[in-house]
């Protein structure tokens, strides 16, 4: 009786996986650093950086797991839940701002475009400055750029789908129809597995590479980031849909499934804004591929 506890608070178990997690992230970002330098580390620094990623996954796993088992033994009592969702609604606010420095970056390449472009080929330094001394534009004369009523489009109405699907999903939880959960989970990582295929193939399409201007380069990271983040919440969703097959979520208790469609809203509205600045306003007036 002395053990038994007299709070809804969850006191966690000592865990091994903070250090593990902590050890792994310095091993793979000193790995990311080493690669830099070839010529002074050769594959050791590849080595280093895929250990690192190894042991970032397992921690990754393991984590997740103990707090699956902890919600179904019960540990995540009202109170708990409620700081976790704290905890989701302030990890997103995180990633929000994540995404306002790739937009800022893109609205000040684009408003201010550099006096200076960088060579990487030959190190030299040239003026963007034209005869008239005018300024060259953010998007260089005859370069072409991808059609935002095409695939762009696509993928926007493909997104704002499984939007929609995911709230299908979760209102079947909320009344106990798992058939319905299921459905909705699946239509949501099929809608996302097209997502990512359709913008694969755009990049292997595109008429620009990830170097020589601001534009590409602004381009690539602010739409590839959010890529991984697709792929980061299919993944997320996916567990969600095992979990759903084996018997876990009931209409009281499903926090993992709603942090999943919270972060997967996330994701829909940061592509809202990228196909309207980036691709609409960010390709304006330039010819389309």
């Amino acid at each position: 009786m002395a053990g038994t506890a007299n709070h809804d608070y969850h006191i966690l178990e000592p865990d091994i996986w903070p250090l593990v997690g902590s050890i792994s992230a310095l091993t793979f970002t000193s790995g990311m650093v080493l690669s830099w330098h070839p010529d002074l580390f050769g594959n050791a620094a590849s080595f280093v950086m895929w250990a690192g990623l190894a042991g970032l996954l397992a921690t990754f796993f393991m984590w997740f797991r103990n707090i699956v088992i902890e919600a179904q033994r019960g540990d995540h009592t009202p109170v708990v839940q409620l700081h976790m969702r704290y905890g989701m609604i302030l990890f997103i606010a995180s990633e929000v701002m994540f995404f306002v420095g790739w937009f800022w970056s893109f609205f000040d390449f684009a408003l201010f475009p550099t006096a200076l472009q960088f060579d990487h080929e030959t190190g030299a330094t040239t003026s963007l400055f034209g005869t008239d001394g005018a300024i060259a534009a953010f998007i260089p004369e005859g370069m072409e750029v991808l059609d935002p009523f095409a695939l762009p489009l696509l993928n926007t109405l493909i997104l704002l789908c499984s939007g929609t699907t995911v709230t299908w999903a979760h209102h079947a939880l909320i009344h106990g129809d798992r058939t319905g959960l299921k459905q909705g989970l699946w239509a949501t990582v099929a809608l996302g597995v097209l997502f990512s295929a359709i913008q694969a193939y755009e990049y292997s399409v595109a008429p620009f590479g990830f170097g020589g201007n601001t534009y590409s380069s602004a381009f690539y990271m602010a739409t590839g980031f959010h890529g991984f983040h697709v792929l980061i919440g299919t993944i997320f969703l996916s567990v969600c849909l095992y979990r759903a097959y084996i018997g876990h979520f009931t209409p009281r208790q499903h926090f993992g499934f709603e942090a999943a469609a919270w972060y997967w809203h996330f994701v829909d509205v940061v592509w809202l804004f990228l196909f309207v600045a980036v691709y609409v306003w960010g390709g304006w007036g330039a010819e389309y591929h």
